[in-house]
């Protein structure tokens, strides 16, 4: 099942945000994630709040669920239209968005342009199963305004494929890719997961040959995670498959790691490698950054100015709220500024650019020295008075960020 949401403060039925948290979100950039929670299959792995056709039942319809987000896009106008800028990034991720027709989803993008407008240089992004797009289905998305696509590629390998119960052929996103440059797209991302129980170095060797191969220019690769209950973690739970080795994961994270970087990728984020900057991933820069987002659709989450808030999970739910004219809101948080802060420096230190030191108490900024000592930090980022991880720091940065909290 997918994971439970947070538990936070009621949120008002007509969802709108203290006046503390719109007052300076004019000079902030501001996003829109869209999700669809669609998919033909469960992946054994997946936790995320996505349902097959068997799951929903008769009463949620892919054929209407274009007209349901467009309800809670009039919603976000009624709260923040005027308050933000127009959006910078819009995307679309899942589930399958594109199992939706390319005309629904610009239907979606054309009413968020309505709305709040976007930016000159808008970045419109959709993921996407490399078996649901052709050359005509992604034309389609071009001509909507989409100027980035993410491929769900996973592995080369087809019994790494059937480990994490993907349905695609090993091929087939190689040739997504083409399909996509062929459409107009520019910016083309391959998303991959290391790590998959009986995967070898080889394997993963071939996975990431293939992935460069394709001539994407953006690259991510994460590290598998097997999640309370999901279809995965009771297959290693009983013996049937074998828990996932961190010793492994970090052999494959320097191979990912040094393949991208002679193939002329660079690491931006963690996870994360690019061409050059025009590459990388705007609309999750704005995560990381502690930008401004509304997240549209079931148990998508949203933040604006320190107040951070969910929506209810079951698609039917979600529908039935907005046609009632009520927010889908589940929850809210108000972010304390400690809490700010952590995330911060959590999620700054996994960026290329690292961390100012001005983002840092002076006691923090004493340690760096001992940090560049055990090889975590670069030593030419001290003068420049940043924290930038090393390859080494990338695989602890969880130990690196403890190091950086008091």
């Amino acid at each position: 099942m997918p994971a439970a949401l947070p538990i936070g403060e009621p949120a008002p039925a007509d969802g709108r945000l203290p006046a503390a948290a719109t007052s300076g979100a004019s000079g902030v950039d501001f996003g829109a994630y869209v999700h669809i929670p669609f998919c033909t299959t469960r992946c054994g792995y997946c936790d995320f709040n996505t349902y097959t056709a068997e799951q929903l039942g008769p009463d949620v319809g892919q054929g209407t669920y274009a007209d349901t987000v467009l309800a809670e896009v009039h919603l976000a106008g009624t709260v923040l239209r005027g308050r933000v800028p127009p959006l910078r990034t819009v995307f679309f991720g899942g589930g399958t968005p594109t199992l939706l027709p390319a005309d629904h989803l610009g239907l979606i993008v054309r009413e968020l342009q309505d709305t709040f407008g976007l930016a000159p240089d808008v970045e419109i992004t959709t993921e996407a199963n490399p078996e649901t797009v052709r050359p005509g289905y992604l034309a389609s998305l071009r001509a909507a305004g989409f100027t980035r696509i993410s491929l769900g590629m996973q592995s080369a390998v087809p019994h790494v494929l059937a480990v994490l119960d993907r349905v695609h052929t090993p091929g087939r996103a190689v040739q997504a890719v083409a399909d996509a440059r062929g459409a107009g797209f520019a910016h083309v991302n391959l998303d991959l997961i290391y790590g998959a129980p009986h995967e070898s170095d080889a394997d993963w060797q071939a996975s990431l040959d293939a992935a460069v191969a394709a001539g994407p220019d953006h690259i991510s690769a994460y590290a598998l995670v097997v999640e309370e209950g999901t279809a995965l973690a009771r297959r290693v739970a009983s013996g049937e498959l074998p828990a996932v080795d961190d010793d492994v994961l970090a052999d494959r994270y320097v191979m990912a790691d040094e393949t991208l970087r002679a193939a002329g990728y660079e690491w931006y984020e963690v996870s994360n490698w690019a061409r050059d900057d025009a590459a990388r991933c705007r609309h999750n820069e704005l995560y990381w950054r502690d930008a401004n987002w509304w997240g549209f659709g079931p148990g998508a989450h949203s933040h604006v100015g320190g107040v951070r808030w969910w929506n209810v999970k079951h698609p039917a739910r979600y529908a039935a709220m907005l046609d009632s004219g009520l927010s889908p809101a589940a929850g809210r948080e108000r972010l304390t500024e400690r809490q700010r802060h952590t995330e911060k420096v959590m999620l700054g230190v996994r960026m290329r650019e690292g961390l100012a030191f001005a983002d840092l108490s002076p006691a923090v900024v004493g340690r760096a020295p001992q940090l560049v000592t055990w090889g975590l930090v670069e030593p030419d980022a001290l003068a420049a008075e940043r924290v930038v991880l090393t390859q080494r720091g990338r695989l602890l940065a969880d130990a690196v960020v403890r190091e950086l909290l008091e």
